[in-house]
């Protein structure tokens, strides 16, 4: 029976978990950030995804935390205790993650941003601009020395779309998918175009003026659930992996034993 580690990332919107065996991501999943659910609950839901897919609880033997809602720290860590035996490894100030954090408070960079950061320049070893797209957009810059640089941070599509549906009285709340055309000839269709094509433009000129900062041509990559819309449309996007989070944890895991 393979040996396995638990990864989660919480975000303020979503959390993914990913399963990792021998180094591997072998399943990954996305639920709802609940920061009122119990230890309790949180157990209940994620030994239910492992029944699902067949895993047992008992493989787990360590477990790694990325998150930005303070609040389920405590719970996250009553979960790990109670239902997989483990205490883990909360990503932040003091843990391992061999990369230099060049900002002016250390302690105040977003651990997602970290983590992206570690799993990107891992694989790629360029400099980079790494773009999240969850419930805020951030923009993270590495150089091609492994240095954190720092970065920018943009409301995210959902909230952007979601802050005009509660502000206005006529425009409806739509899906959020790929525009036919920039001019659209309803009201469905101008929003999409507008969020999508305004949101593309954005990240295109933003990651301009980031890579005019560093100097040279970084490799941009994006990730989170939102990203193969936004790179599909994007000049500036060069390569898409919507878990790498997942992976950077795993690295920081491995690098703290």
């Amino acid at each position: 029976m393979p040996v396995m580690l638990l990864a989660v990332d919480v975000g303020n919107t979503n959390t993914v978990l990913g399963v990792f065996a021998e180094g591997k991501l072998t399943h990954h999943w996305r639920i709802e950030t609940a920061p009122r659910r119990t230890a309790d609950e949180y157990g209940i839901l994620v030994t239910s995804l492992f029944a699902h897919a067949r895993l047992e609880p008992r493989q787990v033997s360590a477990a790694v935390v990325s998150s930005v809602v303070p609040p389920l720290q405590r719970t996250l860590k009553g979960m790990a205790s109670r239902y997989f035996g483990c205490a883990p490894l909360f990503v932040g100030p003091g843990v391992r993650t061999g990369m230099p954090l060049l900002y002016d408070n250390p302690a105040e960079v977003g651990a997602d941003r970290v983590v992206n950061a570690v799993a990107a320049y891992e694989r790629w070893r360029c400099a980079l601009i790494i773009v999240d797209f969850g419930t805020a957009t951030t923009f993270d810059a590495v150089s091609a020395k492994g240095e954190y640089l720092g970065g920018s941070i943009f409301p995210g599509v959902t909230v952007s779309m979601e802050a005009l549906f509660r502000s206005t009285s006529k425009l409806p709340r739509i899906e959020l998918s790929r525009p036919e055309k920039a001019i659209g000839r309803n009201t469905v269709a101008s929003l999409q175009a507008g969020l999508v094509f305004g949101y593309v433009a954005m990240v295109d000129g933003l990651c301009a003026r980031l890579a005019a900062e560093m100097g040279g041509r970084p490799k941009v990559v994006a990730t989170g659930g939102l990203a193969p819309l936004i790179a599909a449309e994007s000049q500036a996007i060069n390569e898409v992996d919507e878990l790498l989070t997942l992976d950077g944890l795993r690295i920081i895991h491995e690098r703290s034993l």
